[in-house]
């Protein structure tokens, strides 16, 4: 039993509860994974209960905002002793698509630019510690943050967000990235809560595409922003 503990992959997902979160929950309890996800309410949302009650033990469900510091510092306590295969930041938000830098607020702004790039980060540095060294770090991005890509504008500030977290994560992998897979994902535009029912791509392709990639890239150094079929984007 032992053995087969130490072989078994764990992936901890940050923003789980629902949309492309849940879906990866689902998608790497279905590859043989431990899966440890974090919700931000202290009580267990519906769809993660189902799962827990299917998993046979291989989830664990546990709370965390990753706008908030002292929360991310409660997890990295939680997870002493645990070894990671992946750490996998899905967080995020958006805004109304046509405001424009000169319309939002100050406070929306802030909550954009927090929860999309700096609350990512600031998690990803504190619990990369349990991430195995060739393990993988994985940021949920879009290719809506690709700089040389904006040629149509709209999405001003959700874009910017989305920069900023590349650009930070291109930080880090030169600076502390080590031998780990580091990636910035698109997952595709995805019929989600936020992706609207007009998306064309289904959650469960989305996911299927995410876990794939991430397992075509593991053990390769280096940051990547790629999609959730493997195409690379321009920064």
């Amino acid at each position: 039993m032992a053995s087969t503990e130490q072989q078994q992959r764990t992936a901890l997902l940050l923003g789980a509860s629902r949309g492309i979160g849940l879906g990866l929950v689902e998608e790497y309890l279905g590859r043989g994974w431990r899966v440890i996800a974090t919700q931000r309410s202290l009580t267990v949302a519906p769809a993660l209960s189902e799962l827990v009650a299917k998993a046979e033990g291989q989830l664990t469900i546990l709370s965390a905002d990753i706008n908030r510091r002292d929360d991310i510092a409660a997890l990295s306590r939680q997870l002493e002793g645990v070894t990671l295969d992946l750490l996998f930041v899905v967080a995020g938000v958006s805004d109304e698509p046509s405001q424009t830098i000169g319309q939002i607020s100050t406070d929306e702004f802030n909550h954009l630019m927090v929860t999309n790039a700096l609350s990512p980060m600031r998690a990803l540095e504190q619990l990369a510690q349990y991430v195995r060294a060739n393990g993988s770090l994985a940021v949920m991005s879009s290719a809506l943050g690709s700089v040389s890509g904006n040629t149509t504008g709209g999405y001003e500030t959700y874009r910017a967000s989305k920069a900023a977290l590349n650009m930070l994560l291109r930080s880090y992998a030169a600076r502390a990235g080590g031998e780990r897979s580091i990636l910035a994902l698109m997952p595709g535009w995805v019929k989600t809560d936020m992706g609207g029912p007009d998306a064309p791509v289904e959650v469960k392709d989305s996911t299927r595409g995410l876990a794939d990639t991430i397992a075509k890239h593991a053990g390769q150094p280096g940051a990547v922003f790629v999609d959730y079929q493997g195409n690379d984007i321009a920064w």
